[in-house]
């Protein structure tokens, strides 16, 4: 029934309430994912402000070694803002979700469709998101290989 005539029931409400309860606990979920990604993105920032700030103290780096570890810093700091964003666009559409269960359920409209296209929707951008992650874990991988492999190179002609 309509809202504005007084024709619905608690029961629908308390019925909306449920059906935003599994929305919601996917909310938690990335959040969960967003914190991880938001400290990642903090270390990459404070390691490149080191490296700007102090190019020679402590790392003993080259200028050309600094110049490559800031561009894959620049590198997985992209990679991670795609993933923050795609996952913060995935949370957006899940608080879409709750508002539209509620409307569905005050108003008595038909808009499952509309549901079923916004978890779609989430589902997707939080794949998206994921795979960005997943990027950036591969790209921090990959520079610490190389540089364990520097430093094996250097300690063998040392010896």
């Amino acid at each position: 029934m309509d809202i504005f005539s007084g024709g619905f029931t608690p029961g629908d409400v308390g019925h909306a309430i449920q059906l935003a309860l599994a929305p919601v606990f996917l909310l938690t979920g990335i959040g969960a994912l967003m914190n991880v990604m938001t400290g990642r993105l903090g270390r990459i920032i404070d390691r490149g402000r080191y490296l700007t700030e102090n190019p020679l103290s402590g790392a003993q780096l080259s200028g050309n070694d600094v110049r490559h570890e800031l561009h894959n810093l620049s590198r997985r700091l992209r990679a991670a803002h795609a993933a923050i964003s795609m996952c913060t666009f995935s949370a957006l559409l899940v608080c879409a979700i709750v508002c539209v269960l509620f409307l569905d359920a005050l108003l008595s409209a038909s808009l499952r469709w509309l549901i079923g296209t916004l978890f779609l929707g989430s589902a997707l951008a939080l794949v998206v998101g994921l795979g960005f992650f997943q990027h950036e874990v591969y790209l921090a991988m990959r520079t610490v290989r190389i540089t364990a492999a520097r430093v094996s190179a250097e300690a063998q002609d040392l010896r």
